[in-house]
């Protein structure tokens, strides 16, 4: 390890490491733009100066690597000089937009300018213009503002996998932009934003909305997808106003997806706020707290437990799940069900539904094979962990279904299961890249489990895994990408039927009069047609599918409106904080089924949020082990059976547009229009 002085302290660093990471080793800040952790060292900004021993000039310390009995100083008159210099150079044509600027108090420009720069300005000519560039619905532009730091192209280009952002030109002339008017067409655009240290890049829907001392700052966990992002909701209010990520190596590192960001907006429209039943002329009314508990009192005490189904939805936390589950054991219902998508895979074995690698796991792969899945609208924080190894080198990823575009090259193998059942009989080459890989990985995607068969195919994948050597001792390279940030803590609660039943079974009971009561908590992505004659229950927070077909509407919170618990697709325990309170007559889930429970004469035993944790851990104790990444025991799961050669499908087909909150929201609409309408038409 290289040894060197820095301001007269002695410093080992890791071989390979920068004189700017040398320094943050010892706390010495160096102020730097274009430099950033994650990307390529671009070196133009020169704000990161420092002076080297025996070097006539301050050089660059993000570019220049910490070398053995190096001495560098910090900060000398020479340094501070060519800070001060450089600070001047960057804000001769830097317009004076600090007070109408959406980065104003979160500017590095500003902070730096404080810290390193001149009392005045010393240039009298006409400052530059720059015409703004159109990057789409998300981003907002006000180029004159680009000190040219390249972080948006590199981060584009590397992280995102959309290498559409690039500088043309030369000097003062030159732009960033994308060459042709167009949209950047990343799920992971709007850090693009947070990597942009001055206001050229902002976020369009937050435009004038707030300055960042107004806001109330929560840190919480992302629901709009299974990798658990964790986020920081900024609220003034009632309303929120934005979704920033927060740091988590192990799960989202320092990124989130657009919808995550951006959804927020669809959390104050289509909102239900009151209670309401429907009348003898069949239309929905509002109503008292009181009467809609009676009238879904009536429902239940008049029917057998057998009649009684319960379904739970995507977005829900795990404790309305668990107080769902204990409520429907009570009154005698074996029909509970949480995978709405239809899966029907065995849910016994919690190896057998998780990302048992874990999304950091990923870097360590040396084959990766992708069934049934497009993580790039599915998960598109574990697509940019697939982009990040490819880019590393070293690997070799495999793709069985549909042919996607995911930012990184992938060996197509097939459609479907015959591809599957070629590799597991050795007929394809790949499977001996499998066998032969230190961490063989493979990603089960909702797309081949989804489907009539997916038990057998959930079976088959587990003798694929073991045979090819998945599963072995200190790996386990079998993962399943859930779709549903509530999927795998339902999972963990067993809210399935018994005896492999399903949703399908669920429907045929309902549709043939057996059932006489769904309950719906939550779940707006079923198929409400096949329901029957059934008297429907929705308790959710959000105006969409569930609430139209519904006999009765109990109106819930929303994920930023609780403090509850939320399982990702890893299987780790994070814990999500209330923002704000809930609209209206609007209460937590949690607290509606304890009302609900008293009132059909089932009362639930707890009365507060820490006795119905309490009683949670007790009865599932990895629930109290927070942001722990778990260790889920092989065992035999699944069942075989007859395996569909139809090729596999994808879930996903609208990206912008999965669930209840951002199907109401009107960023994601414009997305929509922007970015799926010229495909749409293309396809037509």
């Amino acid at each position: 390890m290289p040894k060197l002085k820095i301001n007269g302290i002695e410093v080992d660093v890791a071989p390979g490491a920068s004189v700017l990471q040398a320094c943050e080793q010892l706390g010495i800040e160096i102020p730097r733009f274009c430099y950033h952790d994650r990307l390529s060292v671009a070196g133009n900004c020169r704000m990161c100066l420092v002076e080297i021993e025996k070097s006539p000039k301050p050089m660059a310390s993000c570019a220049l690597p910490a070398a053995e009995g190096m001495v560098v100083r910090t900060d000398t008159p020479s340094v501070q000089k060519s800070r001060r210099g450089v600070m001047e150079m960057l804000l001769i044509n830097h317009p004076l937009d600090c007070p109408i600027c959406d980065q104003g108090g979160e500017c590095d420009l500003q902070d730096q300018a404080m810290a390193y720069g001149f009392d005045r300005g010393r240039y009298e000519e006409d400052k530059r213009a720059v015409k703004d560039k159109d990057l789409g619905p998300l981003i907002k532009t006000v180029m004159t503002r680009c000190i040219q730091c390249t972080r948006c192209i590199r981060f584009a280009d590397e992280i995102a996998g959309a290498s559409e952002l690039g500088a043309f030109g030369r000097g003062e002339n030159m732009e960033i932009g994308t060459y042709i008017s167009r949209a950047v067409t990343s799920e992971l655009s709007g850090n693009l934003i947070d990597v942009c240290p001055v206001g050229a890049l902002t976020s369009r829907p937050y435009a004038f909305r707030a300055r960042p001392w107004e806001l109330v700052k929560t840190e919480t966990i992302d629901v709009m997808d299974a990798v658990g992002s964790n986020i920081r909701v900024d609220a003034r209010g009632q309303e929120v106003l934005r979704v920033l990520p927060r740091l988590h190596e192990e799960v989202n590192e320092e990124w989130i997806s657009d919808k995550t960001r951006f959804a927020c907006d669809g959390l104050r429209r289509q909102r239900l706020d009151q209670p309401y039943r429907r009348n003898a002329e069949g239309r929905l009314v509002p109503c008292a707290w009181p009467e809609a508990l009676s009238a879904v009192t009536r429902q239940m005490q008049g029917l057998p437990g057998a009649a009684l189904a319960a379904i739970a939805g995507d977005l829900c936390a795990v404790e309305e799940v668990f107080a769902l589950k204990v409520l429907m054991q009570s009154l005698g219902s074996p029909w509970t069900e949480c995978r709405q998508d239809g899966a029907q895979y065995d849910a016994s074995v919690r190896a057998g539904y998780l990302f048992n690698s874990g999304i950091a796991g990923i870097g360590q792969a040396d084959v990766i094979l992708l069934v049934g899945t497009n993580p790039r609208h599915e998960a598109p924080l574990v697509n940019a962990r697939i982009r990040k190894r490819w880019r590393a080198g070293g690997v070799k990823i495999g793709l069985v279904g549909e042919k996607v575009d995911l930012t990184y090259p992938v060996q197509h193998l097939g459609a479907g299961p015959r591809a599957l059942e070629d590799i597991m009989q050795g007929r394809n080459p790949f499977a001996a890249l499998l066998r032969g890989a230190k961490n063989p990985m493979m990603i089960l995607g909702a797309g081949a489990l989804a489907r009539k068969d997916g038990a057998s195919i959930h079976f088959r994948m587990r003798q694929f895994a073991e045979s090819l050597g998945l599963v072995r001792e200190g790996w386990n390279g079998f993962n399943v990408l859930q779709l549903a940030a509530g999927r795998a803590g339902a999972l963990d609660l067993g809210f399935v039927p018994a005896g492999g039943k399903g949703l399908a079974d669920i429907y045929k009971a309902a549709e043939s009069g057996q059932t006489g009561l769904v309950y719906l908590l939550g779940a707006d992505e079923i198929d409400t047609g096949r329901l029957g004659r059934a008297f429907v229950v929705y308790q959710g927070h959000h105006g969409d599918k569930g609430a139209e077909r519904a006999d009765v509407i109990l109106p819930g919170a929303a994920y930023t409106e609780k403090n509850a618990l939320y399982v990702n697709t890893e299987g780790r325990v994070q814990a999500a904080r209330r923002a704000v309170f809930p609209p209206g007559q609007a209460r937590e889930d949690w607290k509606i089924l304890r009302a609900l429970s008293e009132s059909v004469g089932r009362k639930l035993a707890f009365d507060s949020h820490a006795q119905l944790r309490k009683m949670l851990t007790q009865m599932v104790p990895h629930f109290a082990r927070l942001d722990e990444k778990p260790v889920a025991s092989w065992a035999a799961f699944g069942r075989d059976g007859v395996v569909d050669p139809v090729p596999f499908t994808l879930p996903v087909r609208n990206f912008h547009q999965t669930d209840v909150i951002s199907r109401a929201s009107v960023t994601m609409a414009e997305c929509v229009a922007a970015f799926n309408a010229p495909a749409r038409e293309a396809a037509e």
